[in-house]
């Protein structure tokens, strides 16, 4: 498995080093795993003597793809999404770029020989267990240079804030950079009650994963449309500073009252409820967050006591028309956010409840939706908007035909 992917990956660096451009275009996801994956290989890229453009998305959004695949003879990297829609950008591209797709989520084959999928799903490994994007990054990163094994820290952040853990704790690849990191002196591993702690050394202190992950999702998702990703970068290669705190505390204040109004308004029968599903529309009300933040509320809410725990949950969010570094862009989604309670979560891996991985996607490519990055737990696509209820409806028909 790793042993395959590791060659695939050296088959990568070997066309990019004969590539004519020496410039690199790093697209990344705005989550924590998103984030340290940037970074890594911004530091990567940027020792090889490569000029670096980083532009972070919220999702690979067809019209946006466009606009990127409008260019010829560059290098394209993809990281922390993109995977699934390797044979889409195989089309757009037409052997013009080379395009390099550093993801972890349930994958698809690429279509042409300059469209490189080394998303780990291909190789047998679980993007929801053994890998995140950040080690998927790393591990590229380390085979580029070794001397890049001192972002094993990073790696090991992005893997913690995508939170999927065995019993607790990290497994597979993304405990091999964890160990690494524990070696280098920069992590700290504690035993609790169920599972592990991690402590992360900073400029400011150790401090634990889960606050650390709270605080770049916070700037790259609440903080998306306000420069928030380039900060939560900044923070995962320079450290804190007091820039990004006085950014966090505004986000935050922007966030919690936008999450507890929602709280709110769920509580006093915001819900709609099916046989198998429990969701939920907030419009343009967490404006002006990024539509990151409805899959974030979701978290937040999945293990609440007036949440049904046998029931999958969506939400809703309407998409603005407008991407950071690409202006007015022809938008006109929702997206959808999906999530599960730990009692689900436990019926999806004994296998006895369908995945989001299987059953999103499916509904939404049933109305001619846009699906990418999707994991068995977590998942979120986009449809056009007045689309949402016959979504949540296809959903049921699959799940029971």
């Amino acid at each position: 498995m790793i042993d395959v992917l590791i060659n695939s990956m050296k088959l990568a660096i070997q066309k990019l080093e004969k590539w004519p451009s020496r410039k690199v275009h790093i697209f990344h996801h705005n989550d924590t795993d998103g984030l340290t994956s940037g970074a890594i290989l911004t530091k990567a890229f940027e020792r090889n003597g490569y000029e670096i453009e980083l532009v972070c998305l919220e999702k690979p959004y067809p019209a946006v793809l466009k606009k990127i695949f409008q260019n010829e003879g560059k290098i394209l990297i993809f990281a922390d999404f993109a995977g699934r829609i390797a044979p889409v950008l195989s089309e757009m591209n037409g052997g013009k770029n080379l395009v390099l797709i550093l993801d972890h989520h349930v994958a698809e084959e690429s279509k042409e020989p300059n469209v490189m999928n080394l998303d780990p799903d291909l190789f047998g490994l679980k993007g929801d267990r053994d890998i995140s994007a950040s080690t998927t990054c790393y591990i590229f990163a380390k085979i580029m240079d070794v001397k890049n094994s001192d972002l094993a820290y990073l790696a090991a952040l992005g893997a913690a804030g995508d939170e999927f853990f065995v019993d607790g704790r990290l497994v597979s690849e993304n405990r091999k950079v964890l160990i690494e990191a524990l070696n280098q002196g920069l992590v700290n591993i504690y035993e609790r009650e169920v599972g592990e702690q991690y402590l992360f050394k900073t400029n400011r202190g150790e401090i634990t994963g889960e606050v650390f992950t709270e605080y770049l999702d916070t700037l790259g998702g609440a903080g998306f449309y306000k420069d928030g990703p380039a900060a939560g970068v900044k923070v995962c290669l320079e450290g804190f500073t007091r820039e990004s705190e006085d950014m966090v505390q505004s986000l935050k204040i922007i966030k919690d009252k936008a999450f507890k109004d929602e709280l709110n308004r769920l509580k006093s029968g915001g819900f709609n409820h099916t046989s198998h599903i429990q969701w939920f529309h907030v419009e343009n009300r967490f404006s002006p967050m990024g539509v990151k933040m409805i899959g974030a509320f979701c978290d937040a809410i999945k293990n609440m006591d007036f949440v049904y725990p046998d029931k999958y949950i969506a939400g809703f969010q309407v998409i603005p028309r407008e991407v950071p570094g690409f202006g007015k862009v022809n938008l006109n989604e929702a997206k959808i956010s999906m999530r599960v309670s730990a009692c689900l979560e436990k019926e999806i891996r004994n296998g006895r409840a369908m995945g989001l991985n299987i059953l999103l996607p499916d509904a939404t490519h049933r109305l001619g939706g846009f699906s990418d990055a999707c994991h068995s737990l977590t998942a979120a696509t986009t449809v056009a908007p007045g689309k949402e209820e016959m979504l949540i409806e296809e959903m049921e028909k699959i799940l029971v035909p």
